[in-house]
């Protein structure tokens, strides 16, 4: 993909791993659309508080604010600022939707005692889940310290690196990670600290996506287009980093090779833009088109700067280019949404 004057990649592009992602129709309209314990005392004040001045010591790139926990190298390609917590609170408002207002699909029942939020972001599953299960002491972690301050008793959030190694002294009813897409590196050992963490008869549930868009409505859009070549090359970019960009048609694989039984997975198509002809399908698309609009530069920045040298300036120019093509009703593009759950077994063996 080029821009005004853009830097051409020095490197070669990782090949694209072969999996099948099913392609899932949507229908469209006929007519287009115009407590710590004080016995510590003061030690242990001081050292978190030090420990706090590394996790906000944010990094600020080209405008845009970036987590500073660990930052060897960058762990997170995408910005933790305001703009963008907005996108991610207006996507739990699309995917809730999508999954007709449910949080989770896993069947942890009325009662559940410990859930773990991986990857946690603004927080909001989390918080929603503590007024959904009162019984319940939810934990959400994430490399950003972005959630807020007052939440529901149940919740606490902590700042971590998922990709450690886990350190719980108890395990958990019910795991659950969402949009973890274009930020994990090793997905199987996730699954393995995941298999491990979890209590015997436990639920794990995981919902992500791929960067593939298609077309099954007779849409403009092909991969040659600025928005086709635009995620080619942010999944290249990442895989440059090692960062797996496609977990999505990849996770039931990797949760039976874990040791999960008692799968279930579903593939939901998320449109972009207000074509299809369902109601709630054109509702989701709606705000999925808003959220790309809103924030195209927060997702392209850092991926294009650092993987392809290209500068801030091509960047916006790109940007520009994209929005006028997903503001384009004849595109009819759509991309894909997985949700896996499964349970370790009862009899299971750590």
């Amino acid at each position: 993909m080029a821009s005004s004057g853009a830097a051409q990649p020095s490197q070669q592009a990782p090949a694209s791993p072969e999996f099948d992602v099913p392609e899932v129709g949507i229908e469209a309209e006929s007519t287009e659309p115009s407590d710590g314990d004080s016995a510590y005392g003061d030690d242990l004040e001081s050292y978190t508080t030090s420990l706090k001045s590394t996790v906000l010591n944010y990094r600020y790139e080209n405008g845009r604010r970036y987590h500073g926990f660990k930052d060897e190298g960058a762990k997170y390609y995408f910005p933790n600022d305001d703009l963008e917590s907005d996108r991610l609170d207006l996507y739990h408002h699309i995917q809730t939707l999508r999954l007709g207002g449910e949080l989770h699909l896993a069947p942890i029942g009325d009662n559940p005692q410990r859930v773990l939020d991986l990857g946690t972001g603004t927080g909001i599953w989390a918080i929603d889940m503590g007024d959904k299960y009162p019984s319940a002491e939810i934990l959400g972690n994430d490399i950003s310290p972005i959630q807020p301050s007052l939440v529901p008793p149940n919740v606490k959030f902590e700042v971590d690196d998922l990709e450690d190694e886990w350190v719980y002294s108890t395990k958990f009813d019910y795991i659950h990670s969402r949009y973890l897409a274009c930020s994990i590196r090793d997905w199987s050992k996730l699954m393995r600290q995941c298999f491990k963490y979890v209590k015997p008869g436990g639920w794990v549930e995981f919902q992500d996506f791929d960067t593939r868009f298609y077309t099954t409505s007779g849409g403009e859009y092909n991969k040659d287009t600025t928005i086709g070549q635009w995620a080619d090359r942010i999944a290249d970019g990442l895989r440059k980093f090692g960062v797996e960009p496609d977990p999505g048609p990849q996770i039931e694989t990797w949760v039976k090779d874990a040791g999960f039984t008692n799968v279930h997975s579903r593939t939901l198509p998320f449109p972009v833009g207000t074509w299809p002809k369902d109601k709630t399908l054109k509702e989701v698309g709606a705000f999925n088109l808003l959220q790309f609009l809103d924030n195209l530069e927060g997702m392209t920045l850092r991926i294009y700067t650092s993987a392809w040298g290209w500068k801030p300036e091509e960047v916006k120019v790109l940007c520009a280019q994209l929005r006028k093509e997903f503001k384009n009703p004849k595109m009819r593009f759509q991309h894909n949404f997985y949700v896996v759950y499964a349970q370790k077994p009862v009899d299971a063996v750590d």
